[in-house]
């Protein structure tokens, strides 16, 4: 089973940056979509960059400009760089795989990091 873990999260001040992590196990990047979703209390996950397994790169309006998503294939790491943050960024990030037909996370959620905005 594909086990997900996320890092890099933490308290930053608005206007700050932040770099997270996710490592997958159990499974390969490679060819594949990942991307990072976040969830705010009381609000639902959204979807907010992908990257395709060629490189190609899509984001949120919300973060666009802000954040940048690339990934390692060789460390099976993806990377959500975020700069010029905001405190309505903040929130609990989660990666996974996409599935290409459906556009549904591919694997059971890891714990997430906490990203905390102060203004």
């Amino acid at each position: 089973q594909v086990q997900l873990v996320e890092s890099g999260g933490g308290l930053v001040q608005a206007g700050g940056s932040l770099r997270l992590s996710c490592a997958a196990s159990g499974s390969t990047f490679s060819g594949n979509t990942m991307g990072w979703y976040r969830q705010a209390p009381g609000k639902v996950r959204d979807l907010v960059a992908t990257i395709s397994g060629g490189g190609s790169t899509k984001y949120a309006d919300s973060v666009k400009g802000r954040f940048t998503i690339s990934s390692d294939n060789a460390k099976n790491t993806v990377y959500l760089q975020m700069n010029s943050l905001r405190p309505e960024d903040t929130a609990v990030y989660y990666c996974n795989e996409i599935l290409y037909y459906t556009g549904l996370p591919a694997h059971p959620w890891g714990q997430g990091t906490q990203v905390t905005v102060s203004s």
